[in-house]
């Protein structure tokens, strides 16, 4: 394992900017507005060779603050200091001491491993002096004085870090670039009950949760493993329109989770039972099947419909928008009371195997074969679609060529028949497919 290194303030400080400065990425989302980071989110990060984890963390406010997400902000910060083995205490050097950088003190004085105190936004190294010296007030030590946006004491503050972190023997394991590895998003409208899900597969509150849409703004990754076998679980965003994203935090927020579909292997798309699949449902859907990932539609809050007609409807509403995905896997659950949570993994392992699945070209030819002899074709005057044969080019998705003499002809519905017969031969529930017609020659021509 590498060490972990949790950044911890009041909001507003510079956290997220210093993430992205020692990452020297930029998936922490910055702001001006207070609270935008709002669960701990991690970052790899290196310094000389040696790696460490860093955890964002939202701003800790006031006990008594007006912020519906103040208490579970906090109680993420101080879970990331606890899980620590070092802390970076941001300051606002502009500003100078608050009242709630004293309050952050005091709660981190009980740490028990190397705690930084780091003044940040001292953009003129000359001046740096003349502000540190009211920051020792706080009680927890030196002050680093840095600039996280143009990176000046950085690196002197990240040698400091490194010596006191403790040593690692064994190297860290390379589990994110495994091939075995299954990377699973959590996708959906806002307020579906995709962070709840999240927590309830964890077993942990890793996520916050709330009734307010829009509570999750980043993408937060985590590795499980379960039976052998090796997942990586994102919670993102909800997804909105984006006529309903006017702040510039949603937008980001809706780039995370588009990440997150496009470095996923399956999607789970939670829908709200109690509203049906919406027309923005279809078009997350649309965003997961058009990047190949596998699709699992989790039907949320099913426990709060009260007869067989509104289920009925719910059915209606899924099949009425999914005319384009019938292969997706369908599953009733109730992230609150855990039903059905634990049938979410065989449906995922199935999905996997059939996005992974190579057929033979002996097999393939064989299925051609049968198409032909159904008799089902397209004739366009004098012309008739013939198929010669066919070739899995890739996996997930499985891709398929099929070599015929008119491609023009492969009209869209002659495309769903032959993926509605590849369908019925192979186990293919719950991942898209890709069919390409190509002219005969085309394949040696490419070849040559």
């Amino acid at each position: 394992m590498r060490p972990i290194v949790a950044i911890v303030g009041r909001p507003n400080v510079g956290k997220s900017t210093l993430v992205n400065r020692i990452a020297q990425t930029g998936e922490a989302i910055v702001h001006e507005s207070r609270g935008v980071t709002r669960d701990r989110t991690y970052h790899q990060a290196d310094w000389n060779g040696i790696e460490f984890d860093l955890v964002d963390t939202g701003g800790i406010e006031p006990l008594k603050s007006d912020d519906a997400f103040s208490g579970p902000i906090r109680d993420q910060a101080l879970a990331a200091a606890l899980e620590a083995d070092a802390i970076l205490f941001i300051v606002d050097g502009k500003t100078g001491a608050t009242e709630e950088d004293e309050s952050v003190a005091r709660m981190l004085k009980r740490a028990s491993v190397p705690l930084f105190l780091v003044v940040n936004k001292l953009d003129n190294p000359a001046r740096e002096q003349e502000v540190l010296w009211e920051f020792y007030s706080l009680g927890v030590g030196e002050p680093h004085p840095i600039s996280a946006l143009h990176g000046h004491g950085t690196g002197d503050l990240l040698d400091e870090l490194v010596a006191a972190l403790p040593e690692r023997s064994e190297p860290d394991p390379e589990t994110e670039s495994s091939d075995d590895l299954v990377s699973i998003a959590i996708i959906g409208r806002p307020n579906a009950g995709k962070s709840s899900l999240f927590n309830k597969i964890l077993g942990s509150e890793r996520s916050i949760v709330s009734d307010i849409a829009g509570t999750t703004r980043d993408a937060i990754d985590t590795i499980l493993e379960r039976d052998g076998r090796t997942y990586r679980l994102v919670d993102t965003a909800g997804i909105r329109k984006k006529s309903t994203a006017v702040e510039d935090i949603e937008y980001y927020s809706q780039v995370r989770g588009l990440r997150a579909i496009d470095r996923s292997d399956i999607a789970l798309l939670v829908v709200d039972s109690s509203i049906g699949m919406t027309e923005q449902d279809q078009k997350v859907a649309n965003l997961a099947i058009e990047r190949g990932c596998a699709l699992i539609i989790l039907l949320n809050k099913w426990d709060l419909l009260e007869d067989d007609r509104a289920r009925d409807q719910v059915i209606d509403t899924v099949k009425r928008r999914l005319t384009l995905a019938p292969w997706a896997q369908l599953l009733r659950i109730s992230a609150l009371t855990g039903r059905s949570i634990e049938k979410i993994w065989p449906l995922i392992d199935a999905a996997e195997r059939a996005r992974t699945m190579r057929i033979s070209t002996s097999t393939l030819n064989r299925f051609v074969t049968s198409l032909r002899e159904f008799g089902h074709t397209v004739i366009d005057g004098k012309r008739r679609l013939r198929m010669h044969y066919a070739t899995q080019v890739a996996t997930k998705p499985p891709t398929f060529s099929f070599f015929v003499n008119h491609p023009d002809l492969a009209t869209d519905s002659f495309r769903r028949y032959v993926e509605n017969r590849l369908r019925e031969q192979f186990d293919l529930a719950g991942t898209p497919i890709r069919l390409h017609f190509r002219k005969k020659n085309e394949q040696r021509s490419k070849e040559g």
